[in-house]
């Protein structure tokens, strides 16, 4: 008699700003044996429940959900919207908390910059300074993922991802009682470390992995770290 195989675990993956399906491409193939994933579309428009709602619209009818910087907040929302549709919730390099008065006037500097004509290349390398560990700057191949990612998205993305709203998501958090991953580069210039473990705290339930040597963009710069920990929170 034939043993039947396990199905694979829907496994609905949101990318951050200026990030397409690339950011996951390791995770996609290391995961293959135990989840059918699918990256959601966070590039059409410009505030957090039509985001919500249109990778919503597409998603299976239950799956585990990973969020990726601001597809934290992405992930956050469905929660707000749909949460008996998550069966499991994963934040990496994200946040809970809202923009502050501060990098919201960033926001928008960084917007009227992006509409000049000629100035927008994706990330320069003062970004990139911010996005990757020091230690992975002259990284050729990782540099170029960033940079292929961030340009063929372009200006118009950047600036309806840079319009969405980061709103507070302690609430949200608090309510979610499934099993749950919050994971950041020790390193992390963006969503610094204590800011995930604080998130971490809202979930008791949570388990906090931590990279070493590792900025943002963690399923890049430590892809078969992040798939081991995605692995084991499937698998938990």
């Amino acid at each position: 008699m034939e043993t039947a195989t396990p199905a694979r675990i829907p496994l609905l993956l949101l990318p951050g700003l200026l990030n397409d399906a690339a950011l996951w491409r390791a995770q996609i193939d290391a995961l293959a044996d135990i989840a059918d994933c699918q990256v959601g579309d966070l590039t059409a428009h410009d505030n957090l429940r039509a985001t919500a709602e249109a990778v919503l619209a597409r998603a299976p009818p239950r799956f585990a959900l990973a969020g990726f910087s601001l597809g934290g907040y992405i992930a956050q929302e469905i929660l707000r919207i749909a949460p008996g549709r998550v069966t499991r919730l994963a934040l990496l390099g994200s946040s809970f908390k809202p923009d502050s008065p501060a990098r919201a006037a960033q926001r928008i500097a960084q917007q009227n910059s992006a509409r000049l004509p000629g100035t927008f290349h994706g990330f320069g390398d003062r970004l990139m300074r911010s996005y990757i560990d020091a230690s992975r700057l002259h990284d050729q191949a990782l540099v170029a993922t960033v940079r292929g990612m961030t340009t063929r998205l372009g200006a118009q993305v950047f600036m309806r991802q840079s319009r969405i709203a980061r709103v507070d998501g302690r609430a949200v958090l608090r309510a979610w009682h499934g099993p749950a991953l919050v994971l950041c580069g020790r390193n992390d210039a963006i969503t610094p470390l204590a800011v995930s473990e604080q998130m971490a705290a809202l979930m008791p339930q949570s388990s906090l992995v931590v990279l070493d040597d590792c900025g943002h963009l963690a399923p890049l710069e430590k892809p078969q770290q992040v798939s081991a920990a995605l692995r084991a929170w499937l698998l938990q």
